[in-house]
């Protein structure tokens, strides 16, 4: 067996997705155990200290930080995990970048494609490894499905569409802002349900069926004023509660995308479909082990949608689970982001997505606001490279 070689990682921010990364790192050696590079929880980072003492102590960090910036000048920190709202994210990337940090950050990747620009360039200039944590892309159903896709057994896409619904937004009574909220401010979060629920699906979808070449869209702010938590003031809500757009991608396949947290009885249902000449697929959050499969090649007498339950060795990292059968959940998507991230390094290769993977999500999601704003078709700009 060989050495281990230890990456020692500093989490900034200390919410549920910090939670939840944390929970991919200590999970790694167990089930991914003969990869060569291991994470270490060196250090955790939170604006309050008592806040990320008891986090530190509850995961097994060995530090605290209560500065990002004190993190970043540490030498025993490594790999720097960005779990911060989207405003930050592009202060401490560039700066992280620029002191050798190795970086994985939350997405959406920025605010605006302008600060994404400025992340991937420092990114690509500092040579450090990066991913951006699209965790979908580790749903074993769903990367079945971008298998299934890339063997051509759907033959020429014609169709692919996709939604993200929620309703925890829907009282008027909701503030805006602060601990928790970040989501409803849009000088912190850049976009509503754009940046949040779509930017997911629109990743997916350009993994699975290519570059979106252009965007119309439309968005909807249903209710007008909240409260700010920080300041007790009533303030224009800036963000998107709804949005839909249509789209055309580059293999000449349409799009339909929809997101929204006004959709009651609701939690997180993401679902997408994709359309062939020959078969379709599609997939459910709510029954994520689940791939339905439609073959127009089957004998007529029994034809008919199919549901593969994809928990068997041979489906995508399912071989380190369970037995047949039985199923995982939303938190293995992440732990097997982080077995990927750590087996790329092994093997000195991307892990994708990375921040220019990202950076391409991000002008589709601009565009969508950009089409919205102004009520007219929008090209994207995107160079979507088949990864």
């Amino acid at each position: 067996m060989s050495e281990k070689k230890y990456i020692r990682i500093g989490l900034i921010g200390t919410g549920l997705m910090g939670r939840i990364h944390t929970n991919g790192y200590k999970r790694l050696a167990d089930f991914f155990p003969e990869y060569e590079h291991r994470p270490v929880l060196q250090a955790a980072c939170s604006r309050r200290k008592e806040k990320v003492e008891e986090f530190a102590k509850i995961w097994g960090y060995k530090s605290v930080e209560t500065d990002w910036r004190k993190l970043l000048e540490r030498d025993d920190i490594d790999a720097v995990d960005i779990c911060t709202p989207n405003d930050m994210h592009a202060e401490i990337a560039i700066a992280a970048a620029k002191a050798g940090k190795m970086i994985l950050c939350e997405k959406p990747l920025a605010r605006t494609v302008a600060e994404a620009k400025s992340m991937v360039e420092a990114i690509e200039a500092a040579g450090v490894q990066n991913t951006v944590w699209y965790n979908y892309r580790r749903v074993p159903a769903v990367t079945l499905a971008k298998q299934i896709v890339a063997s051509g057994k759907l033959g020429k896409i014609f169709h692919y569409r996709a939604n993200f619904l929620q309703d925890w937004t829907i009282s008027p009574d909701l503030p805006q802002g602060g601990d928790a909220l970040w989501r409803l401010d849009v000088e912190a979060a850049g976009s509503g349900v754009t940046g949040d629920l779509l930017a997911h699906c629109i990743d997916t979808a350009m993994w699975i069926n290519g570059g979106i070449k252009d965007v119309s869209a439309m968005t909807e702010t249903f209710i007008k004023e909240r409260v700010h938590q920080s300041t007790g003031e009533k303030k224009k809500v800036g963000i998107d509660d709804a949005c839909i757009f249509h789209c055309h991608f580059d293999n000449g396949s349409l799009g339909l995308f929809e997101a929204t947290r006004y959709a009651r009885g609701h939690k997180a249902l993401y679902t997408f479909e994709i359309n062939g000449e020959h078969a379709s697929i599609r997939w459910d959050l709510h029954d994520l082990t689940r791939l339905e499969y439609f073959d127009h090649d089957d004998e007529g007498q029994v034809r008919g949608w199919r549901s593969i339950h994809v928990t068997d060795g041979d489906h995508p990292y399912m071989d380190r689970w369970w037995i047949p059968g039985t199923s995982i959940g939303y938190e293995h998507s992440f732990i097997h982001q982080v077995a990927d991230f750590f087996k790329s390094l092994d093997e000195g290769t991307p892990c994708h997505p990375t921040f220019r993977d990202a950076f391409e999500t991000q002008k589709v999601c601009e565009a969508v606001i950009d089409s919205a704003n102004d009520r007219a078709w929008k090209n994207t700009g995107v160079e979507w490279v088949e990864k």
